[in-house]
Order: structure tokens, then sequence, then C-alpha cells
């Protein structure tokens, strides 16, 4: 391992970062392309995609230029699938030609309005008239029919073919059909006067809802307060002069500490004083207060009163007129059921009647069934008539129409593009991240060194044979510079001296390495080798 004073790494360049991803996306791109374009081949033929010519295409960033293949599909069928392809056109090209000629046939069907009184075919063999005018003039007999009857048909009194449901006026005048019967008598819808519902009961007066002056005897208050204050204040006055003049004749000047307290204490008695007329005051406008709430709570205790005594008075009158009611009641009740009763006599009379009747409605009913069902029948042969012509057009139609050649969907393939700015930017980042490590090696390598140095200002020559010492460990390695300027790596160790009972490690160089690269750093004496610690970190830092 080598801890070298190198330069930083360089920053990748964007644009050419961004060129270099914009390329493999373009090369991806193309080669997803190669790859979902599947030929296909089937028993009914082929699907071909080739390469027909370039697109080129200009990156707008970096103004690279990219050639992109455009693709051609191309299908083609079996020999025997394009013979029953032809065959199947030539097939449609009839059904649309047929349905074409059609179409113009039934103009005059689709021009006349729909008469669903006329029966067509049974119109013409009543009316052999009209079927000879229409072969006479190249007409279609079955319109020419339907057009006749509107015009002439109804106006000459001509039957149109189509049965007659009846009349079903007739149904609803049976002769001889009871339609009322004779009432059980009248019904009691009233049970007479019972006596009125007393829904009121009088007003117990007003409820008391408050009580005292807007003001809750406050002017009260302040007139007691006011009266208290008026008394005290002269007295108040002649106190404070009767204490002045009291210290005045002490020799105590105003002023003084004497004087302040002295008249402190006749303020805090002054002000006592007032406290309590004010007390006084509250005190009467709470007497005042209570003496309002009692009258207030007497007014509506009386009105309770006489509310209950009220509400007693009609609930007994409600009972009274209750019991009158109820005794009403039944007696209609009584009446009421002698009235059903014969209303139900003369019911069962009046069904007996009718049930008769039922029956020959019943009979009728069939009659006008049996000419409804013949009528609907004309009317749907005329409806077959007029559509046929239609579904034949719309069958031929369908059977004409151009259908496309079916083919697999082929599965996709997708190559992932590859992140060439993300592995680049990565490269980057591991280059500084080793770079900096390098760096916080070599300064701890040198810082080492350098405590050395920082001792040699003691002894300038320190003892660095690699025969005095052991436990010798290889660290790193640093480059140095002799007198000639050449670097050279310079070996960096950790050791302990033989001749140290503690073995504590040190950090260095071996002299016979700094005697290799700068002899003048080296001294011997008595057959031991020791190093300059000043000169050996000027030839560091000289090769840094």
């Amino acid at each position: 391992m080598s801890f070298l004073f190198g330069d930083q790494p360089t920053p990748p360049n964007p644009y050419q970062t961004a060129a270099a991803q914009t390329g493999t996306n373009v090369a991806t791109g193309v080669a997803n392309s190669f790859l979902n374009n599947v030929n296909q081949n089937t028993p009914d033929g082929s699907l071909r995609y080739d390469v027909t010519g370039n697109y080129g295409w200009t990156d707008p960033s970096t103004g690279q230029t990219y050639q992109l293949p455009t693709f051609t599909s191309t299908q083609s069928l079996s020999p025997q699938s394009q013979a029953i392809k032809s065959q199947t056109d030539a097939a449609k090209m009839n059904l649309a030609g047929l349905a074409n000629s059609q179409s113009a046939s039934i103009s005059n069907l689709l021009g006349s309005a729909f008469n669903p009184n006329v029966n067509a075919q049974q119109y013409l063999q009543s009316n052999p008239d009209v079927l000879a005018y229409a072969q006479q003039h190249g007409l279609d007999p079955t319109q020419f029919a339907a057009q006749h009857y509107s015009q002439f048909g109804i106006g000459e009194g001509r039957s149109g073919g189509v049965p007659s449901g009846g009349n079903a006026q007739n149904l609803a005048n049976i002769p001889g059909a009871q339609t009322s019967y004779a009432s059980g008598g009248p019904i009691q819808s009233s049970l007479g006067n019972y006596g009125q519902q007393q829904s009121t009961f009088g007003d117990a007066g007003d409820i008391t809802r408050s009580y005292g002056p807007s003001d809750n005897f406050s002017a009260d208050r302040q007139r007691v307060e006011d009266s208290l204050m008026a008394r005290m204040n002269p007295q108040l006055q002649q106190e404070q002069q009767r204490v002045q003049q009291q210290l005045a004749d002490q020799g105590i000047r105003y002023g003084s500490q004497a004087y302040t307290s002295a008249m402190d204490n006749y303020n805090r008695q002054a002000n006592d004083a007032r406290y309590g007329a004010i007390a006084q005051g509250g005190q009467e406008q709470q007497r005042m207060n209570d003496m309002a709430a009692k009258l207030a709570g007497f007014q509506n205790a009386a009105q309770q009163q006489a509310y209950t005594q009220a509400q007693g008075r009609g609930e007994f009158a409600n009972q009274a007129q209750a019991q009158n009611y109820n005794q009403a009641l039944g007696a209609g009740t009584f009446a009421n059921a002698a009235q059903g009763q014969q209303y139900g006599q003369n019911a069962g009379m009046a069904s007996f009647a009718n049930a008769g009747l039922a029956q020959q409605l019943a009979q009728q009913q069939s009659i006008f069934n049996a000419q409804n069902a013949q009528r609907n029948q004309s009317m749907q042969e005329q409806y077959a008539q007029r559509n046929q012509p239609l579904n034949e057009i719309s069958a031929l139609m369908a059977g004409s129409q151009v259908q496309s050649p079916n083919w697999l969907n082929s599965p996709t393939s997708q190559i992932a593009t590859t992140d060439v700015g993300g592995l680049i930017n990565t490269n980057f980042n591991q280059q500084m991240q080793n770079y900096q490590q390098q760096s916080a090696n070599t300064n701890n390598l040198i810082g080492g060194i350098l405590g050395l140095g920082a001792g040699a200002l003691r002894n300038p020559a320190l003892l660095s044979d690699r025969r005095e010492k052991k436990n010798i460990d290889r660290m790193g390695t640093v480059f140095a510079a002799g007198d000639d300027g050449e670097k050279q790596e310079l070996p960096i160790y950790q050791y302990s001296y033989k001749n140290d009972p503690a073995s504590t490690r040190h950090v260095g160089p071996m002299a016979q390495d700094v005697e290799r690269i700068e002899p003048k750093a080296v001294q011997e004496r008595e057959g031991r080798k020791y190093i300059n610690p000043r000169r050996v970190m000027g030839s560091i830092l000289r090769a840094a």
C-alpha cells in the first residue's frame, strides 16, 4: 500500500456524461426495436418486419447525430388463404351489389305511409281491377294496393280486407245489468249534543319573571354610600388637620420619615372608614334586592295556586263531557249496526243479479278477443311484408363488410438501459473517497514522523538502525527527495526497540532506507546508524 501526495481526481464533465448516457439510451432503444419486431409465420400467412431506411436524429444538447432504423411491416397470406380471401371478397362484392339493387326496389314501399287497415293480398283478391291496373303500369301490386286503398278505396266504400275486432262499446252496455241497489237506511253520522269540551280554563295571571329596578338597586346603594361619605368627609378632614397640627407642635417636619409614617397611619384609618361606608351601601343594596325577590316569589306562588285551581275545574268539566260523548257514541253505533245489516242484505241480492250478467259479459268478451286475435294476425302479416325487404338488405350488408386479418400479439422484450451517468459519477465518488483516505493515512504517517522531528529539537540524532529494532511492521510508503531532487519511495514502519523493556511502539523509517535516498541524513556511531529527523522531514516535504 502506498500513501502518496497525488492530485485530487477531476470531476466528470456533465456534458460528456450526458452524451454517453444518451448514446447508451439510443443503442438500447434500437436493440429493443429489433427484439420486439418479431416476424410471424402461421398456417394462414406471415407477418414480416424489415429495415427499409434510417432516420437521422440530432441530440440538441450535444449536437451528436444518431442514425435510427425505420421498419416496414409486410403481411402476406398463404396461397390457400389468399384464394379464400379472393372468393370471400367476390362474394361480399356480390352481396353489396344485391343490397344496392334491393334498396332501390323498396323506395316505393318506404315512400308510402303504412296503413294497418288494409290487407294488400286480400284487397287485390277482392278488387281485381286494382291488380290489373298495377300490372299494366309495371307497379308493385302490394305497394299499390296500400296506396290505392288510402287514396280511393276508403272513399269508394271498398273493404281493406282487415277483419274487425267488433264494437267494444257493446261490452259496457249489458242489458238488464243492476248497477245499484237499495240502501239499508240512513247512517247516523252525528252523536247529537253531548256538551262542549273545555279547551281553556281561564287566566291565572302573569308570571313575575324579574324583580327590582333595572339597575339592581345600584342607585339606592349609591345614595346610602354618598350620605355616609358626606357625613364622614368633614370629620376626616378635621382629623387630618389635627394630626398635621400635632406633628407640627412636636417639631416633626413635613417630608421627614416620622411625618410620612404618621400620615400613612392616618390615611389607612381614613381608607378603612371609607371602605366601611362602601360596605354598608352594598349591604343596603343586598337587603333591598332580597325584599324584591321575596315579593316576586310570593306573586308567582299565588299565580301557580290560581292556575292549579282553574286547571282542576277544567278537567272536571271535560270528564263530564267525555261521559256524555261515550253514551251518545254507543247509541249511534247500535243504530249504524242495524243499518249495515240491512245494507248487506240488499247488496247480496244485487250481487246475485249481476253474477248472471257477468256470465253474459264473459261470453261476449270471448267473441271480442277472437276478433282482435284475427286482426292482430293480419297486422303481423302486413308488418312482415313491409319489414322483410329491409331485413334482407340488412343481412346482405352484414355479409359484405370488409374484415381485417388477425395476428398474434407477440411478446415484447425490454433491455434495461445501462445507467452510464450513474456509473461515471459512482467511479468519481470512489476515486474521491480513495484520495481522501490516502490523504488521511499519509497525514497520519507524516504526523508520526513529525512527532519524531519535534523530539529531534532536543536530540538531533535519532537511533534508527534496523538492527536495533524488533516487531517491525510495514505501514506504508511516502515519497522522499534526495539532494538531486529525484523522488523515491521511503517505506514507513511501526516497531519497538530491542533494549526497551516496555516494547513501546514507534513509527518511522529505517536508517538503511533513508541512507539510500539521502546519505547526508544518516550518521553512524559505534557501528549503529542514526538519522537526522529534520533532514528526513525536509526530504519528504520536498517530494510532496
